[in-house]
């Protein structure tokens, strides 16, 4: 019976506990309800409790600004000749001299290059000057005897005539007459014979005229001379070295027009218009700007997939030399946007988001960037406006409704 008392009476006690707790909470509860309702009737119940301003958070903010944005590419490129060559010897033979040296200054047509086996070719000229002579002199011989023929062949048919006329009243014999007869037809075939040695003098002669040509041009083309105008860029051959056609002896770069070449990817071909996108060129310290690109090459590079581009720069800036390296800028598209620093924008929930402050609240605003350009981002959809102040430093430590204290405002 003891155990018993003591059991109930521990049931009873623990009841009573329950009992107190639970009108405890009741009463807390309906405190807490009686403060809320009271806020409610005050119109307090949206409002925040106000921190001091230890407690807010501090931020910067930049207004959000109206700016000019450009889409661009930036590539590395080179300065390159728009118009060189390649001087080769015209005629194979060992280059006996070579006039210029790298950096000379030449002129198309007057400056004198390289001389290719000269000696040898004003001896071969002399041969066919010779050659000539000879050919002229059998080509006066056969006319010469062509002439005394025809003289002969004149007389022996004045003969065959008369003897024919005699031979008619019988006043010859006829044995007279036949070697008579005989020789005037020899005399004509040797005419014969005589005008086509004429014929054939003559042909030899227009022979060794046309040798003589030759070997005069041969001789002429063995000094070169400057095919263009320019600055020699690079000696190939020295002399005493054999020169062939095809196998060039200098390079000659016309340095008062050049062209800032590049490559770029095969997925911007369609976006590159000559004659209107436009490149911004940085050759070493020297800003030549903006320019046209004036080529786009017709076919894009299979292996590499990548298409050259180029912009013809005349009268280019000292120091703008074939050779050297080109910083360019391929601009694709300009436009006018509203931006904000790119380091305002965010990731939170999968979304871009900015925050504004307004009354010392941030607000969370989602946003669709646009074109990046000097760390600044376009802002093509959001409610941002040129008014919104928009939080650049501090923006990792707030949320939507954070109470902040804006320490300074970027201008």
């Amino acid at each position: 019976m003891t155990d018993n008392s003591k059991n109930n009476t521990k049931s009873t006690t623990k009841r009573l506990v329950r009992l107190v707790i639970a009108l405890a909470v009741i009463t807390i509860l309906g405190t807490g309800g009686y403060f809320v309702y009271n806020r409610v009737q005050n119109g307090q119940d949206s409002e925040p409790e106000q921190l001091n301003e230890d407690q807010r958070v501090p931020v910067v903010t930049t207004p959000a600004t109206v700016r000019n944005f450009e889409r661009t590419l930036v590539v590395q490129g080179n300065v390159e000749a728009k118009n060189f060559a390649l001087v080769s010897p015209r005629i194979p033979g060992i280059v006996e001299a070579i006039f210029v040296d790298e950096g000379d200054t030449v002129i198309t047509g007057e400056t004198k290059l390289f001389q290719t086996d000269a000696a040898k070719l004003k001896e071969t000229v002399e041969i066919r000057q010779h050659d000539l002579t000879v050919a002229q002199y059998a080509r006066q011989q056969a006319a010469a005897s062509l002439e005394k023929i025809q003289a002969d062949l004149h007389k022996a048919k004045l003969d065959y005539d008369r003897l024919k006329r005699l031979l008619d009243k019988d006043a010859v014999t006829t044995d007279a007459f036949e070697q008579q007869q005989s020789r005037y037809q020899q005399l004509k075939a040797s005419e014969k014979l005589a005008q086509a040695q004429v014929k054939l003098s003559a042909a030899q002669e227009q022979q060794a005229k046309a040798a003589l040509e030759i070997a005069r041009k041969d001789l002429s083309d063995a000094t070169v001379y400057a095919p263009i105008s320019g600055k020699v860029s690079k000696r190939l051959r020295e002399p005493g070295e054999m020169g062939s056609p095809g196998q060039p002896v200098l390079r000659i770069d016309d340095t008062s027009v050049v062209e800032i070449a590049a490559f770029l990817p095969a997925q911007y071909y369609s976006s590159i218009i000559p004659g209107e996108t436009m490149m911004k060129i940085q050759v070493g310290d020297i800003n030549i700007g903006q320019n046209t690109i004036t080529y786009k090459s017709p076919t894009i590079e299979p292996k590499l997939r990548t298409f050259e581009i180029k912009s013809l720069l005349t009268e280019p800036l000292q120091g703008v030399a074939p050779g050297a390296m080109a910083q360019i800028v391929v601009v694709f598209e300009t436009k006018q946007g509203l931006g904000v620093p790119s380091v305002a924008i965010q990731q939170r929930g999968g979304q871009n988001v900015v925050f504004a402050i307004a009354d010392n609240i941030s607000h969370q605003i989602t946003v669709e960037p646009g074109i990046e350009m000097d760390g600044w981002t376009e802002i093509s959809k959001g409610q941002v406006n040129e008014k919104t102040a928009i939080v650049t430093m501090g923006q990792n430590m707030i949320v939507e409704g954070t109470q902040v204290i804006v320490k300074k405002e970027a201008k």
